[in-house]
């Protein structure tokens, strides 16, 4: 058994297990971020260029997106994490956002795109 309590990873055979799991909680944001987005595109009406429905979604992606960066920041502030971890997430974070980003720039254009392209 190899123990690190400094870092609360512990380590037995294969298996680590992680004490510190405060950074974790970002997933919860990842989950949550494109949920307006797909509730817009469903409810919205495509003729008009100022939608006060998809607005509110990207309002409301926006704090979700905002508030990914902020807990871990906060949570490094208080010292319930390090600053390592912290930027750690935070890169975390910058990859997973892209990802879904690109997912709704490539897949959410509209009706001309097609699954036999691929």
């Amino acid at each position: 058994m190899f123990k690190c309590p400094q870092y609360g990873i512990f380590y037995f055979g294969i298996f680590f297990i992680l004490l510190v799991y405060w950074p974790m909680f970002v997933l919860i944001f990842y989950i949550l971020s494109p949920i307006p987005n797909f509730i817009a595109r469903r409810h919205a009406d495509d003729t008009e260029s100022s939608n006060a429905c998809r607005e509110l979604a990207y309002f409301l992606t926006t704090g979700i997106v905002v508030s990914a960066y902020g807990l871990p920041v906060v949570l490094a502030r208080k010292s319930v994490i390090q600053w390592g971890a912290c930027g750690l997430v935070m890169a975390g974070n910058c990859v997973i956002f892209l990802t879904i980003l690109g997912f709704f720039l490539i897949f959410g254009g509209g009706d001309d795109f097609s699954w036999e392209q691929w």
